[in-house]
């Protein structure tokens, strides 16, 4: 009777369900449908439709992001949802905020001192309102995609390395479809971004950390520098240009297609990846994990706050 109960078709459903590649296809539908689906049906309920109205709909789509991805955990994983514990949350992203900040600031600093960037006048204070908001979004959103689910799945059974390298170049592939998007400027967000978001989740076990970094290296390049955010032109409190050559400014990409960009950040990252490994803080791939102790094969927990 036991054997005839497990692999009853309740049972095998599960197991399917449980599939690492199911699970991040489920759980990417289910954040993605969240986001436009609120969008789509605020704009279709609001008739006059202007930016306000738009970014309000944007600020609500995050929370449904949030809690389409608190509802796939829950209900498929059946867990907790460790990464957005609350323990160390407001350090975490305030680190994460700050740290995005200083990267692009000194990413912006070293094309000014060698004549890359300049700054052709200013715009009011209101003109950070769309870029911040913005920058909530793609922080909030495709660190729930590319680190909460990608990177944290495919660790599961593929270990740290492999997962920082895959999500790495699904996240800078995606840049793809971005206005003005080159093959350079891909590559560029697979070392300088999908690297560094990567190393700052695993640093922590915790999506604060990268949430706010995101957030903020998007929001100085808009809504400060006033340089386009991964092809996409931006005003900002300063309207800048760059000029150079593409392999220095970054070209109609922007900053973030520069090698200065690329390598402060893998500076950063590898910062972070060494701070990981001194905390014992890397998955090895399952083929390891099958003859290791039970204590070596669970995944890292998140870093408890001192």
């Amino acid at each position: 009777m036991a054997a005839q109960s497990a692999s009853t078709p309740a049972t095998r459903w599960n197991k399917v369900v449980q599939f690492p590649l199911v699970r991040i296809l489920l759980a990417s539908f289910m954040v993605i449908l969240a986001a436009i689906a609120t969008q789509k049906l605020i704009l279709l309920l609001v008739p006059s439709q202007g930016r306000s109205v738009t970014r309000i709909a944007t600020l609500i789509s995050i929370v449904a992001v949030y809690g389409a991805y608190c509802a796939y955990v829950r209900l498929v994983e059946k867990r907790a949802v460790a990464e957005f514990s609350t323990g160390g949350a407001l350090k975490e992203f305030g680190a994460g905020v700050l740290t995005g900040a200083l990267l692009f600031s000194s990413t912006i600093a070293v094309l000014w001192a060698i004549g890359s960037y300049h700054v052709t006048g200013t715009a009011a204070a209101s003109s950070i309102v769309g870029p911040l908001v913005g920058a909530m979004m793609a922080g909030v959103a495709e660190e729930i995609v590319f680190r909460g689910i990608v990177f944290r799945i495919v660790e599961q059974s593929l270990g740290t390395w492999l997962a920082m390298l895959i999500s790495a170049v699904l996240f800078g592939f995606i840049h793809l479809i971005s206005p003005h998007a080159t093959l350079v400027g891909a590559i560029s967000i697979i070392f300088e971004a999908g690297i560094l978001l990567a190393a700052a989740y695993t640093a922590t076990r915790r999506l604060w950390l990268p949430i706010g970094l995101h957030m903020a290296w998007n929001f100085m390049q808009g809504g400060i520098f006033g340089v386009a955010v991964s092809g996409t032109p931006a005003k900002g409190l300063l309207q800048g240009t760059l000029s150079g050559p593409e392999w220095l400014s970054g070209g109609a990409f922007g900053a973030e297609a520069s090698v200065v960009a690329i390598a402060i950040c893998l500076i950063a990252a590898l910062a972070l990846i060494a701070w990981t490994v001194r905390r014992n803080q890397i998955v090895k791939p399952f083929w390891h994990r099958l003859s290791a102790p039970a204590k070596e094969s669970l995944a890292p927990t998140p870093v408890e706050e001192r």
